[in-house]
């Protein structure tokens, strides 16, 4: 991202975050990276940058802040409810993008989920907001997607997506491009649903130099509501000379209006206001609240916390040769079921999700990618005028393996 600067100081040595054991490996691994063409994705990192969690477990940072996310069915008004979207998606912004760096230190590569890894949790009743729950699993491996359903029943709203990365370097740093959109369908009551549709940030990974990554965001996202109401988000990181860290912009548009009716501006990590009202907007500086996860002992075999557990706690002891023997024993594992699904003619049966599944959207049946674009670009197009300059390249977002996931 340019103006975006990686932190110098001349007396910093390269790898000096790096444990002295691990720095060998770490200048291997910063040299088959900036040597690498291909998905950075399946290269195997070094141990010690490695995190402890696996990527089924990061859609619980979409639900960190559960009151936010209830609040948004308290809103009758069209333009109220939209914004307390808005409100909430700026607000999970944090746990999913710096959280790691605050426990860890720096940013961790997440644990690659295996095919049919499964991840549940919840959030419960608290102050009338009700229970909200978590299914998450891994629906395919080539290309790695994960896919994902929130439900808060009793306030009629369901947010459903899927997620997969295509990673790459470039001057010095790693960037990420997100592949997958999430969904918000909000029960408005008497038959009648509100569907927004959430685009993800692009991010750029630096500190790579010293052993010390950190994430940025950059570039824009949208949100767009059956409703018409519009957002368009953009995100900037502190520049050689002036800026701040984790900035974002988001202007908020009326139905078939090229008007800015909201402007909402700040860092994301901590604190954005409302400019014309100038009054705070989002504030992430009060404690988060973690999922509920069940115990370990009652987890099933592909269970993230269940699997993964050997591993995650070689991690954190900072025994990495267990970690490195243990992660090993469950990729070779995988390796060889993919070879005897094979050469038995048959796939991994899935448990919570599907693919080519017809689903409604604003009327109209939605199958494969090439389906959904075309319905996407209608969806939208119904609330803005036709050749809106705005208009998200929504096939980007949504060509993940050839579908679009939905719960079964």
């Amino acid at each position: 991202m340019s103006g975006t600067a990686t932190p110098t100081n001349s007396n910093e040595q390269a790898g000096e975050a790096v444990p002295a054991s691990q720095r060998g490996s770490w200048t291997s691994f910063l040299k088959s990276i900036a040597s690498f063409s291909g998905d950075l994705s399946s290269l195997t990192a070094p141990p010690f940058i490695l995190s402890p969690t696996s990527l089924t477990e990061f859609p619980a940072y979409w639900c960190e802040r559960p009151g936010l996310f209830a609040a948004i069915a308290g809103h009758k008004d069209d333009e109220e409810r939209f914004l307390a979207v808005v409100r909430w998606f700026i607000a999970t912004l944090k746990g999913q993008y710096t959280s790691r760096n605050e426990f860890m230190g720096s940013e961790k590569k997440p644990l690659n989920p295996v095919l049919g890894e499964l991840f549940y949790g919840h959030w419960p009743d608290k102050d009338g907001r009700g229970r909200t729950t978590l299914v998450v699993e891994q629906v395919s491996h080539h290309p790695p997607i994960t896919a994902y359903v929130i439900e808060n029943k009793s306030k009629g709203l369901s947010l459903t997506g899927h997620n997969a990365q295509k990673t790459s370097f470039s001057s010095g740093a790693i960037i990420v491009k997100q592949i997958g959109h999430a969904i918000l369908t909000i029960d408005l009551g008497g038959g009648k649903k509100e569907e927004v549709l959430i685009t993800l940030p692009k991010l750029r990974i630096d500190g790579l130099w010293y052993g010390s990554p950190y994430i940025e965001l950059w570039d824009k996202t949208n949100i767009q509501s059956s409703s018409g109401w519009s957002s368009v988000l953009e995100y900037k990181g502190k520049g050689y000379f002036s800026g701040k860290v984790h900035t974002v912009k988001a202007t908020v548009s009326p139905p078939a209006s090229f008007s800015v009716k909201h402007t909402i501006e700040g860092q994301w990590h901590t604190e954005t206001k409302n400019t014309k009202t100038g009054k705070v907007f989002t504030d992430v500086t009060t404690p988060k609240e973690d999922v509920v996860v069940g115990p370990t002992e009652e987890m099933e075999e592909f269970e993230s916390r269940k699997l993964w557990g050997l591993v995650s706690r070689g991690i954190r002891e900072g025994d990495y040769e267990v970690a490195s023997r243990e992660k090993s024993k469950i990729e070779n594992d995988q390796r060889q079921k993919r070879k005897d699904e094979a050469g038995a003619g048959t796939t991994w049966p899935l448990k919570h999700f599907t693919k080519n599944l017809t689903r409604p959207m604003n009327g109209s049946p939605v199958v494969q990618t090439s389906h959904l674009r075309r319905k996407i670009v209608t969806f939208i197009r119904t609330t803005l005028p036709l050749g809106l300059p705005r208009l998200p390249p929504y096939f980007a977002m949504i060509k993940v393996g050839g579908y679009i996931w939905f719960p079964a």
